[in-house]
């Protein structure tokens, strides 16, 4: 099926830390000569819409607002469509983008990567309240990510331990629900199978993507390890870097 449009991972895909992985700024620019409609899809619920926007800047990389798609956008707009209250375990710079929503009794827990936020007072005020028959709804449910120093926990892990002690689901906002893939689909004027997702996340980013009906494509950079394609079902690209699948399109 032909390509009309490429949507990019982030953290892993273009840069890793502070540092821009080689030929991110390149394949970007190539993409967009190409004709090829970009998006930039992310889990990341450290740092806020606008802080990520300044921060691709900072890295030389031109991303306008509309081509960016965040869990935290996604989990914002189901909140609210949906009318919940929040109790809102989330990192303090996303604080700002919930602000809007009203924390009076909550009757919804809104869950992200709260950091050092994660402490045992939080977490079971959390499970009190999901016990209760609250909805659990997290921006993403990663295992870990990569920085320069090594991997890190991600929310996932916290996500699964309401879930044991809950008895259960969380409404996942970011990748891989299909739900926030289809809102980034929207947004092109193509059909899902002619848009490739490219991501170091076998799960999140490719699985998910396959199974919203698109295209994939896993890069051996970021949290990417050995092996991690096994998890794959069905077909998808695997390229040892952004560059690699820059020339794949490009071809």
């Amino acid at each position: 099926m032909h390509l009309k449009a490429v949507c990019l991972d982030l953290s892993g895909v273009l840069y890793q830390g502070l540092r821009l992985l080689p030929g991110a700024r390149e394949s970007i620019a190539q993409l967009r000569q190409a004709g090829l409609p970009l998006r930039f899809v992310t889990n990341t619920s450290q740092r806020n819409h606008h802080q990520i926007l300044a921060d691709l800047q900072t890295l030389g990389l031109a991303v306008e607002p509309k081509e960016l798609f965040t869990a935290p956008q996604a989990a914002h707009q189901w909140l609210k469509q949906h009318g919940h209250r929040p109790l809102c375990l989330i990192h303090a710079n996303l604080k700002k983008e919930f602000s809007d929503l009203s924390r009076q009794a909550p009757d919804a827990v809104l869950m992200g990567d709260a950091g050092k936020g994660f402490t045992y007072a939080h977490l079971d005020q959390a499970f009190r309240l999901l016990h209760e028959g609250a909805p659990l709804v997290a921006m993403g449910d990663n295992r870990y990510y990569q920085l320069d120093d090594g991997l890190h926990l991600d929310a996932g892990p916290f996500v699964r331990a309401l879930e044991y002690a809950a008895d259960c689901q969380a409404i996942i906002t970011g990748k891989p629900s299909a739900t926030f893939f289809q809102q980034v689909i929207s947004s092109l004027a193509c059909n899902a199978a002619e848009v490739l997702m490219v991501g170091d996340d076998a799960i999140s980013d490719v699985q998910g993507a396959l199974d919203a009906g698109m295209q994939g494509a896993l890069v051996k950079t970021g949290k990417y390890r050995y092996g991690d394609e096994a998890q794959i079902q069905g077909d998808y690209w695997l390229e040892d870097g952004i560059e690699a699948v820059a020339r794949r399109v490009l071809a």
